[in-house]
């Protein structure tokens, strides 16, 4: 989860009230958050936000929230946002490079380290979770008196044009940018296959950036700042509009005023657009959910603790959301707020009205025994995350697309959805440790997804000059023999392993794992270059009503 460091005494002229540090550190945790540390000798707070809530990723952003927490306001914090001249052209050609760009105005601000430290941490925080590694949101903010409006967003030829970017002296085209510039090398997976590159320019053609790359060293911002222009770019509108809230009126709390850019061409917008959200919550379904009996008027002022307006409507709360809240989906978001609001040390506690006796689950006294087993063999156990991608499911393995659990809103390329086998984890595993010396033999006992189900699997993998079917085959026999298992094998189908080197297990006629010698094309894919000897099997199915004779 994102960690946030800011310097205390910050935090309490944001708060404009004194409020104690153990204060702060008992209330902190009831909004979302676990106190990280706090370092002494440099007045350093780090929180450790929820990554649900990318508005608190900045000091600005904490001191509001805790500002009504703390009772010292109550409902939405108000920024005034007056229209501007300016205007942002959208040209027809970022269409299938970088489709869409909003942006804003903050005038008169001051410009404090604190303030340009707070920023770029806030940026670094917003673009790895829900910007995707500036794949899907990308920010920007520049010294507005440095450049001259109306400025164009278009994309072009990488040769085309050439900028000095941040932090180097002499000038680069785009396409030098990404190959020689340390952020170009970071990213330029993002504008991979694309012809033409994204660029914002200003009236004079002075480039301001090159999103998502960098920014151009012209427009840096400094303590000699006093009007800033915020770009923010991406893959979809709602997640740029809401990251251009975040910033916004986080510059806004340190005395900034918002103004408005007028939005033209590809599509049409005014922007930052901070009005609130509506919501209705049924005060009766808040009620079973949280386990209280709070009427409605008791729910709307534990939301006024939250950030939020909110006013009874006979059986409903009647809610106004902030704009940057961009963690609200459902009417369940706002009934946990009033949890947090009404204050979880208030809920109570009672003790179990029945006496029972808990025993092990047949499949964990079964994912115990194999773990035993295959250390025994001479495995070591990995641990490894249950999202993962399609790609690495089946097109590394050269298997089919099949059926998988879909995360709506994935943090990253890399974890779209829910495993359905074990093997690519340890193939991804053995990528990463290919500068360790080999064989390396690695398991583990996992959780997958078969269609809504879950099911408990085991897989090895085996890697040396000397890895073989032979070598997987007896491991295989191995295992089922030590967990009673009645068995027979016959040859696998499957892409993942070589022709004639790869066999299916079979269990009461049913298909219930395979082992073999992975393909030259599976190691390839994921960047390995010793042969691999692998095996997956459903630890379930297999220990099924035999396992007590081997516990």
């Amino acid at each position: 989860m994102p960690v946030v460091t800011f310097d205390y005494d910050d935090l309490i002229g944001l708060l404009g009230r004194e409020v104690p540090l153990d204060v702060l550190m008992d209330r902190i945790p009831q909004i979302g958050a676990d106190i990280h540390s706090f370092d002494r000798e440099t007045n350093e707070l780090s929180i450790e936000f929820f990554p649900d809530r990318p508005d608190l990723y900045s000091v600005e952003g904490a001191a509001r929230s805790l500002r009504t927490f703390l009772g010292f306001e109550s409902g939405i914090r108000r920024y005034e946002v007056t229209p501007s001249d300016v205007v942002l052209n959208l040209d027809e050609s970022i269409r299938d490079v970088r489709p869409y760009m909003v942006a804003g105005i903050i005038e008169d601000i001051e410009v404090t380290d604190d303030l340009i430290r707070s920023l770029m941490e806030l940026q670094e925080k917003l673009h790895l979770t829900m910007g995707r590694k500036r794949s899907k949101v990308s920010i920007g903010i520049h010294d507005l008196d440095r450049i001259t409006p109306p400025f164009t967003f278009k994309a072009v030829d990488p040769a085309s044009v050439s900028f000095v970017p941040l932090g180097k002296t002499e000038r680069m085209n785009l396409r030098e940018i990404l190959e020689r510039h340390e952020k170009g090398v970071d990213y330029a997976y993002i504008l991979k296959d694309k012809d033409r590159y994204p660029l914002l320019v200003d009236s004079n053609g002075e480039v301001l950036s090159f999103p998502p790359i960098i920014n151009g060293t012209l427009t840096t911002v400094t303590t000699a700042t006093r009007n800033a222009f915020l770009d923010v770019t991406g893959t979809d509108l709602n997640a740029i509009n809401g990251a251009l809230n975040i910033v916004a009126t986080a510059m806004a709390e340190r005395g900034g005023k918002i103004r408005s850019v007028r939005v033209q061409g590809a599509y049409e917008a005014v922007t930052p657009d901070l009005e609130p959200r509506r919501w209705d919550v049924d005060v009766n379904a808040a009620n079973s959910l949280l386990g209280t009996g709070l009427d409605a008027a008791t729910m709307a002022a534990t939301l006024g603790k939250m950030g939020y307006d909110a006013a009874p409507a006979g059986s409903k709360v009647a809610v106004l959301a902030p704009s940057w809240r961009m963690d609200l989906i459902h009417p369940v978001d706002i009934m946990e707020d009033i949890a947090k609001g009404f204050g979880y040390e208030r809920f109570g506690h009672c003790l179990p009205t029945n006496q029972t006796f808990g025993s092990e689950l047949t499949v964990n006294r079964a994912a115990d025994v194999a773990r035993q087993l295959m250390v025994g063999y001479g495995y070591l156990e990995a641990t490894t995350l249950t999202l993962t991608s399609e790609e690495d499911q089946f097109d590394r393995m050269r298997l089919p697309r099949g059926e998988v659990v879909e995360i709506l809103n994935p943090i990253s390329e890399d974890h779209t959805c829910l495993r359905v086998s074990l093997l690519p984890s340890l193939m991804v595993v053995l990528r990463r440790n290919k500068h360790r010396d080999l064989p390396q033999r690695l398991f583990e006992v996992g959780d997958v997804m078969q269609g809504i189900r879950r099911r408990k699997h085991l897989a090895g993998v085996s890697i040396s000059a000397r890895a073989s079917f032979t070598e997987v085959k007896s491991l295989v026999e191995s295992v089922l023999r030590d967990l009673s298992v009645r068995f027979t094998i016959q040859p696998s189908a499957a892409g993942t392993y070589l022709d004639g080197r790869g066999a299916d297990i079979v269990v009461d006629g049913s298909v219930i794992g395979s082992f073999g010698e992975v393909h030259p094309q599976v190691i390839v894919d994921f960047q390995l270059g010793y042969p691999i000897a692998a095996f997956e099997l459903d630890l379930e199915t297999v220990t099924a009503g035999k396992l007590d004779r081997v516990a």
